[in-house]
């Protein structure tokens, strides 16, 4: 029985450095990629309207690189995110039901839209207003603006980034919600610390200016009633699977002491 245990332990570390593997070979693949997409993705942030009137300088020698090496690094994360999304699927795919896996496969394309979504609005929509309150505050205290090159690609990757993140919390809740960790009444038990922790990070990552702290609240706190549904649903189909999996292995063994 122990030789058993351990050959399971051996496999599942098997399982698991085969998987993190080629997911690291995924992402340098796309690293590559990352190359040569890097120099046509910042020229074009650069002639964006939101750039187009900021003056943009080098002040140390090696900031152009270091913008050029960071968005190759972005780029090719991003698009081997889906493949190690599916690596991770891959590993845990063994301990979930059939209708499980074929569900949570699916995890995997709507959570790199919704990333992308994410980028979208933060870039497109609270961007632009953080930029415009920026250069306003500036003006009215007579400062004339001179910025670096990566201060503005930092400060730029500092409003997008987190708002890529935060959109995949409806598919973390559906994730959770299908191995049993979260349920919709837990969440709707915290429905106020969760708010509340909302109206902080919503105040971390942007100016102290309210349609922008308010540009931000709604869509998160929409974002957390739309993981509460999505959880009871999931929640639904977990039971369900779940009595589905008894009644066979009830039915498995009825089949088996009427053989013997």
């Amino acid at each position: 029985m122990t030789s058993e245990k351990n050959m399971s332990l051996y496999g599942h570390i098997g399982e698991l450095r085969k998987r993190i593997i080629w997911a690291i070979l995924a992402f340098f693949l796309f690293l590559i990629a990352g190359f040569f997409l890097a120099k046509p993705v910042i020229v074009y942030l650069q002639s964006d309207p939101i750039a187009k009137n900021i003056q943009m300088n080098a002040f140390h020698l090696t900031d152009p690189l270091n913008v050029y090496m960071t968005f190759a690094f972005f780029i090719g994360l991003v698009l081997s995110a889906p493949v190690v999304l599916y690596q991770l699927w891959a590993f845990i795919s063994p301990g979930l039901y059939e209708n499980e896996r074929k569900v949570t496969l699916m995890y995997i394309p709507i959570a790199f839209v919704l990333f992308l979504t994410g980028l979208a609005f933060s870039y497109f929509i609270l961007f632009p207003f953080v930029v415009s309150f920026m250069g306003n505050v500036a003006v009215a205290l007579s400062v004339e603006g001179e910025y670096g090159i990566q201060e503005y690609f930092s400060f730029l990757f500092n409003i997008t980034l987190p708002f890529g993140l935060l959109f995949q919390f409806p598919v973390l809740i559906m994730f959770l919600t299908r191995l049993g960790i979260v349920t919709p009444d837990f969440l709707k038990s915290i429905r106020k610390v969760a708010y509340f922790g909302i109206l902080v990070v919503a105040g971390l990552i942007t100016p102290p200016e309210l349609l922008s702290h308010l540009m931000v609240t709604f869509p998160l706190l929409l974002l957390y009633e739309i993981s509460i549904i999505i959880s009871k649903a999931a929640y639904k189909k977990r039971m369900k699977a779940e009595v589905e999996a008894l009644v066979k292995e009830r039915e498995a063994q009825a089949e088996a002491v009427y053989h013997d």
